[in-house]
């Protein structure tokens, strides 16, 4: 068994896989299929040989048919597991922990190494549903394969697509019935649906004799579902429709057309009122205008009358009344002329004016400045707004001050756009994890991409370790911070397998702290 194992993984020492997968559902849930291959080893040679496929459902453990592992399980001693995964340069060997004939699910146990786990779906399955078969038909095999190494090589898994044709159940066991293509060496490789999100468990194909159309059977999801409780086995469940990549950008982009269509028709509204204002006011200052020329020359025609009386005054010789009269009209000029030149002027009236006053300037500052949202909150989940496909989506509670520091532990990063940004490269999981908040309007978005290993092999070298711990205002850090993140975003495509969007809003009974930004 040792010197088995030894070959095996001398073989696979030279091996490597290059290139970017796309970041498509398919694709994420690909690195999640393996091979899994039985050896039967008697006096130290290999006597038999078998292949079928599986999928992780945990980074250690992979499930498979029953039937793929039952040799394993009825000759302990001579039967050896392998675990050849998808990408990667080496294989593993595997240990059987539960087998169900009843159901033909297993549960083998990686011993050394990962792989990243599948979600899989609790919902009903519609009929006529897409779907895809993925794993190591034994038919490519042939075609394909130049030596025994390539049975041991990590590789893609073939993909094919069909429909659900019908639902059953076959010795009171739950089966999906489609029309994927699969053959021998399929068995225990995963049937999924267009989010990449496992539906069922392939096991079996129909005979096409004489014309007939060949099918395909999967385990349901309920028996995979009662195989792994009854194992004590934890998995990702995910229950919300399926939304595509494609659905997702349409539906986010009918949001965002929805939002600029309220947006504008609310600056449109706005502007109609504002000049609706701006009329009135011109209105008024014409009203007032009109009002001080008329009082102006109210005045100058009694600073005529008192220049007359002044005259009159002088005839007579009444002195003192000739003086009284004198300064009564020189004041009612100057008022006349001062009246005359404070008339308002209508064209002088604009809304910047208007704004100006004192009582459009506290309406402005209430209704145009919001406060940042900051301090102790509660983020709930908008499923309406995101995508999940591997995640049940579960609300957050997040403490967040004015500097972008979350949780009193982590630096986010300053946008342009006035988001707080921090990009998360694990170590050892597959998974990158973008996570942004706008202090504008408590959004609160977090993204998954699924990366391949080499991939994620770049991303680790280009963006660092995961994370420093602490959080800082010193000007120099922020930056490498933000240089990082700017680093990161070229390597990601600009969709995310996954996105999940929590709206935000401080915690009841919790004060907003931090300086907003």
């Amino acid at each position: 068994m040792r010197l088995f194992w030894s070959l095996l993984l001398t073989m696979l020492a030279s091996l490597s896989l290059g290139g970017a997968a796309r970041a498509d559902d398919i694709d994420a849930t690909q690195r999640s299929v393996v091979r899994v291959v039985t050896v039967a080893i008697v006096n130290g040679e290999v006597v038999g040989f078998g292949h079928g496929s599986g999928f992780a459902v945990a980074p250690n453990r992979i499930v498979t048919n029953a039937h793929v592992v039952g040799d394993a399980a009825e000759y302990p001693e001579n039967v050896v597991i392998g675990i050849v995964p998808s990408e990667g340069t080496q294989s593993y060997p595997g240990r059987l922990l539960r087998i169900d004939r009843r159901r033909d699910l297993a549960l083998v146990e990686i011993v050394r190494g990962s792989v990243p786990p599948a979600s899989v779906f609790s919902g009903a399955v519609p009929q006529r549903e897409t779907v895809y078969a993925l794993g190591y038909p034994g038919n490519v095999d042939l075609a394909t394969a130049q030596s025994a190494n390539d049975y041991i090589r990590p590789q893609t898994p073939v993909a094919s697509d069909g429909i659900v044709s019908s639902t059953s159940d076959i010795g009171g066991v739950g089966v999906l019935v489609h029309d994927a293509d699969i053959a021998r060496g399929n068995s225990g490789g995963p049937l999924i649906d267009r989010c990449g999100r496992v539906v069922g468990v392939n096991n079996a194909i129909t005979r096409a004799d004489e014309g007939d159309s060949p099918f395909s059977f999967a385990v349901s999801m309920r028996e995979l579902a009662g195989f792994l409780q009854d194992a004590g086995q934890s998995f990702t469940s995910v229950s919300g429709p399926c939304v595509t990549m494609a659905e997702a950008a349409a539906r986010d982009a009918a949001q965002a057309s929805a939002a600029r269509a309220a947006s504008e028709a609310a600056a449109a509204e706005a502007a109609a009122a504002n000049a609706e204002r701006l009329e009135a006011a011109r209105a008024d200052a014409q009203t007032s205008r009109e009002t001080f020329i008329a009082v102006a020359l109210a005045l100058f025609a009694a600073a005529l009358l008192s220049g007359m009386a002044t005259m009159m005054f002088s005839m007579q010789g009444k002195s003192r009344n000739q003086r009284a009269a004198m300064i009564a009209a020189g004041i009612l000029l100057a008022g006349a002329v001062i009246v005359f030149l404070m008339r308002p002027d209508p064209r002088a009236v604009t809304l910047e004016t208007l704004a100006t006053t004192g009582a459009e300037t506290a309406a402005g500052a209430a209704n145009n400045i919001q406060p940042a949202i900051i301090g102790d909150l509660t983020c709930r989940v908008l499923r309406d707004q995101s995508r999940l496909t591997a995640s049940a989506g579960s609300d957050a509670a997040l403490t967040i001050d004015g500097n972008g520091c979350v949780n009193g532990r982590t630096q986010y990063a300053d946008g342009a756009d006035g988001r707080w940004t921090r990009t998360l490269v694990p170590t050892t999981d597959a998974t990158i994890r973008r996570m942004s908040y706008d202090p504008a309007n408590g959004r609160y978005v977090v993204e998954h991409w699924f990366m391949a290993l080499t991939d994620m092999e770049r991303a680790r070298a280009q963006g660092g370790p995961q994370t420093r711990s602490g959080c800082s205002t010193e000007a120099a850090t922020r930056e490498a911070i933000a240089a990082r993140e700017a680093a990161l975003a070229t390597m990601l495509s600009r969709a995310p397998n996954e996105r999940i969007v929590h709206s935000c809003a401080v915690r009841r009974g919790a004060a907003a702290t931090g300086a907003p930004p």
